[in-house]
């Protein structure tokens, strides 16, 4: 299923990873677990990151957001969501 990960790193904990230079090691990690078909990077809330990828399974969830947690403090959210294709899909089969 397409997933959409928000993770809001808090400010003084990815402070320290940033400063430490464990960040760019820990996206890396992120990016090739994940392998998003989309990766953004924005300043709201504080650092946050936005990956759209494939989740097999919800037992993947702890595995997912616990780095995220333990590294960053951060706040992590997962919603399901649709490209175009999908959204086609489902709406052709409500026919």
């Amino acid at each position: 299923m397409r997933m959409m990960m928000k993770a809001r790193m808090d400010t003084q904990m990815s402070n320290q990873v940033t400063k430490g230079g464990a960040m760019p090691d820990s996206l890396k990690s992120a990016i090739e677990q994940l392998k998003p078909e989309a990766a953004y990077f924005t300043p709201e809330g504080g650092r946050s990151m936005i990956l759209v990828f494939d989740m097999e399974d919800s037992s993947q969830l702890p595995s997912i957001a616990d780095p995220f947690f333990q590294e960053m403090g951060a706040e992590v959210t997962f919603e399901p969501v649709m490209n175009l294709d999908d959204l086609q899909r489902g709406l052709a089969a409500l026919k």
